[in-house]
């Protein structure tokens, strides 16, 4: 017991991350999948924020919060495909402590910030929808601005008492994260605390930052629903609906991906590791093809951007 008692977080220099437990052949698989999956996020969110910086016509309430979401989703992508896929080809598949720390600080971030934003996203669905007269007063830039900081806010505080409370915990025995990055689950299992309190204040930090933002966003839907609803033009209806339906869309991806993470009994792991894909990678994916696919203004935009392109190509030629 006493080497147990020793043998804490304090001593461990580094970590094993484990991954999927499959044949060699199949990681070779997996690391094309990750790195076309990795790809797509690049060019699909990059290539939304700079069609929303560059196109004057975007410049609304509506395209900073889809902009700022596109950053967040390159971004927390980016903490863990990359080395997930070094990991592919690692025999060692070896994390470094500060590096373990620093990755599950900025996931954390940019998970938590991107839930606050998309309630954000679900208010201005709301007053653009309910009330579209006083849309341009009540969504004010100052608004717009203060809605983003404060989700980032929530996420640097979330991610400041989740990574604090995680990495105080003793870690004895085996080094080996059953998962393909750093969580909370998985540091858990290899950890000889008494879990009882930490999983206390997991769970009460999980609600005080979910249930609010489900709540603003299901809130917000009710009325966004029944406003519709009295609206007597079925085109009109549809209009009005289709604005919502990319937002719906993302939400529903990532919140059923959230929840049949944490609740699937945490004794099948390999589960975990399957719902784990959806957030981190699936969802960073899709969500600049869900927006751009679904919306007129972003499509129109892109058209606008890939014609100047061709047109800039076309002289060139011409001139040589």
């Amino acid at each position: 017991m006493s080497d147990r008692g020793t043998n804490n977080h304090s001593e461990v220099t580094d970590f094993i991350l484990v991954g999927f437990r499959v044949s060699s052949e199949l990681h070779i698989l997996l690391f094309l999948i990750f790195l076309l999956v990795y790809a797509m996020i690049l060019l699909g969110n990059v290539g939304m924020m700079t069609i929303i910086m560059t196109d004057t016509r975007l410049n609304t309430p509506m395209y900073f919060f889809l902009g700022n979401l596109s950053f967040i989703d390159l971004f927390y992508s980016s903490v863990i495909a990359p080395k997930a896929m070094i990991n592919f080809w690692s025999e060692s598949k070896s994390i470094s402590l500060a590096g373990c720390v620093t990755q599950f600080c900025l996931f954390t971030l940019f998970i938590v910030a991107e839930g606050f934003l998309l309630a954000a996203m679900a208010y201005d669905r709301f007053i653009a929808i309910c009330n579209p007269l006083l849309y341009s007063v009540q969504m004010s830039a100052r608004l717009c601005t203060q809605l983003v900081a404060g989700s980032y806010l929530c996420g640097c505080i979330s991610s400041v008492l989740q990574t604090s409370m995680t990495f105080t915990l003793s870690f004895c025995g085996s080094r080996a994260i059953d998962h393909f990055y750093c969580d909370t689950r998985p540091l858990e299992r290899i950890s000889c605390s008494d879990l009882f309190i930490s999983r206390i204040i997991s769970f009460s930090l999980c609600s005080i930052i979910i249930l609010p933002t489900i709540i603003v966003i299901i809130i917000s839907y009710l009325y966004i629903v029944s406003t519709v609803l009295k609206i007597r033009s079925s085109e009109g209806r549809k209009k009005a609906f289709s604005t919502c339906s990319s937002h719906l869309g993302v939400v529903s991806v990532l919140y059923g991906a959230v929840f049949f993470m944490y609740l699937t009994p945490d004794r099948f792991p390999e589960l975990s590791k399957v719902a784990s894909l959806c957030y981190t990678l699936v969802t960073p994916m899709l969500n600049p093809l869900i927006y751009s696919l679904r919306n007129k203004d972003v499509k129109e935009a892109l058209r606008k951007s890939l014609g100047k392109k061709i047109f800039l190509f076309n002289s060139i030629l011409t001139v040589t």
